[in-house]
């Protein structure tokens, strides 16, 4: 039944998805933020997708410590769940990615109109600059900004080396930076297509004020809240939910 299901979740993604970002290019008249409202639409039917094909549910743990303001969120990175997970737990966001992606077709189309904030990570120090200065706009727009600190997903129970992009932004522009662990791999794993039915946690941690931190310690406070959470997640695992296939 996994590998049915994950067939049909497939084939229903491959076909809604082009729908829906052709609509999608149809909004590009409106602001930044009505923008985002509509597209992420496509996000709320992938997670009702899931929960209603897959049989995978969400539960999400510290909502009540997402700030009212725009903030950083730096997210552990394992699965194309959280990517779709985030849009329906966080308000109004952007993501730092791979400019590749916005080359993407349908997909691509619709998240170049979310005003993401697509860098070439060949590029640098030009690449970290562009980080600043437009994560900056973003915030200054109302969006949270969404950084994957490990840069590219990882698997269950591996921990990938956090990259200290997002906690620059912290530091230079004073927003809280919010540190959010999941267990998506253990479901939906990096380059699985077969879903395990279960229940993936989100935890959410309190808020870190940058202010009087250095970006050294931004990311380590960041780093040791997540990979604790990982822990606890790996310790409560079943031998059967393996997300790796």
């Amino acid at each position: 039944m996994t590998f049915i299901r994950s067939l049909i979740f497939l084939l229903l993604q491959i076909l809604w998805t082009p729908i829906y970002a052709t609509f999608s290019l149809f909004t590009f008249p409106f602001n930044a933020l009505t923008r985002y409202r509509i597209i992420s639409g496509l996000a709320y039917s992938m997670m009702w997708l899931l929960r209603v094909i897959c049989k995978i549910n969400i539960q999400v743990r510290g909502a009540e410590n997402i700030p009212h303001e725009p903030c950083i969120v730096l997210c552990k990175h394992q699965s194309a769940w959280e990517t779709f997970a985030l849009q329906t737990v966080f308000p109004p966001q952007v993501w730092v990615l791979k400019r590749e992606l916005l080359f993407l077709p349908f997909f691509g189309w619709g998240l170049a109109l979310t005003s993401p904030i697509a860098i070439d990570r060949g590029k640098g120090k030009q690449a970290m600059k562009q980080l600043l200065e437009q994560g900056k706009q973003r915030l200054d727009a109302g969006f949270c900004v969404v950084v994957f600190p490990e840069g590219t997903r990882m698997p269950f129970g591996v921990r990938g080396k956090y990259k200290i992009g997002g906690a620059l932004l912290g530091e230079s522009t004073g927003a809280p930076v919010v540190p959010v662990a999941h267990n998506a791999g253990k479901y939906w794993g990096r380059k699985s297509f077969l879903k395990y039915p279960g229940t993936i946690i989100m935890s959410i941690g309190n808020p870190i004020n940058p202010k009087g931190l250095k970006a050294e310690e931004i990311n380590s406070q960041v780093e040791n809240w997540i990979e604790a959470e990982m822990e606890r997640f790996e310790s409560a695992s079943s031998p059967t939910q393996a997300g790796e296939s």
